[in-house]
């Protein structure tokens, strides 16, 4: 069993690596678990046009019959689109999918994993997991944290969910050697919203600026961190302020009232969240993903040019 094996570019990707053009990692739980159907496709599809209108490659990921591809063809989108109880795959859950041959869609930390493994420098996604609310008592946080810093990746998000304990993960993030950029923006996005209202120490306004950090971390050697690219859904796309705050109230007065815990806490809360605001914080997300994938592929072009 080797990584060439399990780790299958598709034609279109492994020509791009070659040619080293910009590739843009995209996850697959979007695509099967976080929106309806049949508009989880409609999304995918339009995801990875605005990789290319961008002049890049996407390159969607998932795990099928344990092989993990980078890049899907559109059959493999269907597939991914369609196929019921597909897993959700963290990168601890790789081995046992690829050794019984099981199939998957990757969260954040198996797709920046497997992006990585395979060449690929730029992953654009929603939001980032990070440290649960009443972490103290449960002590619940998302592998997404462990394995950024274990990834020389760069991934553009709208900040972590908003869902989360927030000044938390951003302390984590600190303590693993995650660096933390902003981008236009002096505060760490909210995800729905446009800020957080906590800072960022560090500020970049173009993408040519987030792939010279990437060059230095690289020339200095020793990093195996993530890079973090803070994209803020624009002011007015967000989801209304006062809306968030009260729906998210009672969505963790649901849940603990509900007992609800473990992995089951933060798709309880979004589902509850899509409810309670009619649907609003679900187009919220979806304004800040297109502006991440677009901006991924700006910074993957900008880091094509230097090679």
């Amino acid at each position: 069993m080797s990584a060439d094996a399990l780790i299958r570019p598709s034609a279109e990707v492994a020509d791009a690596l070659a040619r080293r053009a910009p590739v843009v990692a995209l996850e697959s739980t979007i695509i099967s678990h976080g929106l309806p159907r049949p508009r989880n496709l409609q999304v995918a599809v339009e995801l990875e046009e605005i990789v290319r209108e961008a002049g890049a490659v996407p390159a969607t990921i998932a795990v099928l019959d344990g092989v993990a591809r980078i890049g899907l063809t559109r059959e493999e989108l269907e597939r991914v689109a369609a196929e019921p109880d597909l897993r959700k795959l963290g990168m601890r859950d790789l081995p046992p999918a690829a050794a019984l041959k099981a199939s998957g869609a990757t969260t954040v930390s198996a797709t920046s994993f497997l992006a990585a493994r395979a060449g690929v420098r730029v992953f654009a996604t929603g939001g980032l997991g990070g440290v649960h609310r009443g972490w103290t008592e449960d002590q619940d946080e998302s592998a997404d944290l462990d394995a950024l810093a274990r990834t020389g990746i760069v991934v553009v998000c709208a900040g972590v969910k908003s869902i989360l304990d927030v000044p938390a993960t951003l302390q984590r993030l600190e303590t693993r050697g995650v660096t933390v950029t902003g981008y236009r923006t002096d505060e760490f996005p909210g995800f729905y919203l446009h800020s957080s209202g906590l800072p960022v120490e560090w500020r970049i306004d173009t993408p040519a600026e987030a792939a010279a950090i990437a060059r230095a971390r690289d020339a200095l050697g020793g990093f195996d961190s993530a890079i973090v690219v803070a994209n803020p859904v624009p002011k007015e796309l967000q989801l209304d302020p006062d809306l968030h705050d009260r729906v998210l109230a009672q969505a963790l007065e649901a849940a603990e009232r509900d007992g609800i815990k473990g992995q089951a806490i933060t798709p309880y809360l979004l589902d509850f969240l899509v409810k309670g605001t009619d649907g609003a914080s679900l187009e919220a997300n979806l304004a800040a993903v297109r502006g991440n994938v677009r901006l991924a592929a700006e910074i993957a072009a900008a880091l094509a040019e230097d090679r």
